[in-house]
């Protein structure tokens, strides 16, 4: 592997590579590769064995031109400053993509919450909420979940953020349970939406996605739900990977049993219909034609671009190709659903989420299901459209393209005052 990309550069060099199809000054786009502002914290708990902890954490408000900050909170030790810069960039751009009503921000803490306890992820989780206090609120900006952050973290902090404010104020996060004001299909949203887009870039490129041999990395929330989806379209996942190890068999696999052996061992590792082992970087480089990265940030870098076998990649993680990766793709004509569209389902559904915390008139999954399939076609066709208009090299740039022109459409609408 070459050395690891940079994030937030990769997010700037995205922005310049579409900035070329648009008449923007420089100064302009230079204004929207830039957060507006970052919070950086040390966190102080009690832990659990009477000693004092501390864990730096931050949140990064990135742009705010096309409605309140929108982004996750992840709990990783490889968390960082750039790293979160980058994220809050990202989710300005897929709001745009899907055109929602929201900038971007993202947040992130230094921990690995598996090495805790419940009393202890609670209490950093409680105190970055007091941290947040100022910064956060349903008009303001709007966390949720990420990286190992879900439901329980969410429902901490807007228990903590309502408690200190004396008053009732649901849309404060999304991603909760639903008797905490969450919505329906919301847990599903990101797979959901990474299988739409693989529908219709194969539909786009004239394929039958039910023909289809997928491979997905990341076997997490987002990678799970995914591989049901797209195994009920049809599709053969004939293989899949988490932290641990990666499995494969060509006849396919029922991504059910496997999550649900996962949720019993703690990995896919193992698992007793699987051929054979092997690593992650075996996966991503199998002969399949569907790759759905689904864990983190830098998954494919360049020298593993070139070993990539699939025909096309659907991106369920935010960021898993490098940008010279990106560059190896396109000379070799794999088609590349980007994250920001095709992970766009869980912001999707935070958006309803928010609407319906704040009429306080809430829609059953039906109605969840179709709304986010209606947001995603229709950004996939805006995509395609601009590939083919402005003959981009390719559907991340095509994607940046339209995104960025709302995000300027916007702050030129808005005006620029002291």
């Amino acid at each position: 592997m070459t050395q690891e990309a940079n994030p937030f550069e990769s997010l700037q060099e995205q922005i310049d590579d579409a900035a070329a199809y648009i008449d923007a000054d420089d100064d302009v786009i230079d204004r929207l590769k830039h957060p507006e502002r970052v919070l950086e914290t040390n966190l102080t708990i009690d832990m659990d064995d009477g000693t004092t902890g501390r864990f730096k954490a931050f949140r990064s408000q990135f742009n705010g031109d096309r409605g309140p900050y929108k982004g996750g909170i992840r709990y990783h030790p490889g968390v960082n400053r750039d790293e979160v810069k980058a994220l809050s960039g990202w989710m300005v751009y897929k709001c745009a993509t899907v055109g929602i009503p929201y900038g971007g921000g993202k947040g992130g803490i230094v921990i690995d919450p598996s090495e805790h306890s419940a009393g202890e992820v609670e209490r950093v989780t409680r105190a970055f909420a007091k941290e947040l206090r100022p910064f956060v609120g349903e008009d303001e900006d709007i966390p949720a979940p990420d990286v190992n952050t879900g439901q329980r973290e969410m429902n901490w902090i807007k228990d903590t953020y309502e408690t200190l404010e004396g008053k009732t104020e649901p849309g404060v996060v999304t991603g909760k349970a639903i008797e905490s004001g969450g919505s329906e299909g919301r847990v599903e949203a990101t797979g959901r939406s990474t299988m739409l887009a693989a529908r219709e870039v194969f539909d786009y490129l004239d394929r039958d996605i039910s023909q289809a041999k997928v491979a997905v990395q990341g076997y997490g929330n987002a990678g799970w739900i995914a591989a049901k989806l797209i195994d009920e379209l049809g599709a053969d996942v004939v293989a899949v990977s988490d932290s641990s190890g990666a499995i494969h068999n060509p006849n396919g696999f029922d991504p059910v049993a496997v999550k649900d052996f996962k949720r019993e061992t703690g990995s896919v590792a193992g698992y007793e219909d699987a051929d054979d082992e092997f690593t992650n970087e075996d996966l991503l480089t199998m002969d399949v034609d569907l790759l759905v990265p689904a864990a983190l940030e830098n998954a494919i870098d360049e020298e593993l671009a070139r070993e990539v076998s699939a025909d096309v990649i659907v991106e369920a993680a935010n960021g898993p190709l490098t940008p010279d990766a990106d560059d190896v793709l396109t000379e070799r004509d794999v088609h590349v659903v980007p994250d920001i569209l095709a992970n766009a389902g869980g912001v999707t559904v935070s958006y309803f989420e928010w609407v319906q915390n704040r009429q306080r008139f809430y829609w059953d999954e039906a109605r969840v299901n179709d709304e986010l399939e209606t947001i995603i076609v229709n950004a996939f066709d805006r995509m395609t459209e601009a590939y083919e208009s402005f003959d981009t090299p390719n559907l991340r740039t095509a994607c940046y393209v339209n995104a960025i022109q709302r995000v300027l459409n916007a702050y030129e609408d808005a005006g620029n005052w002291p």
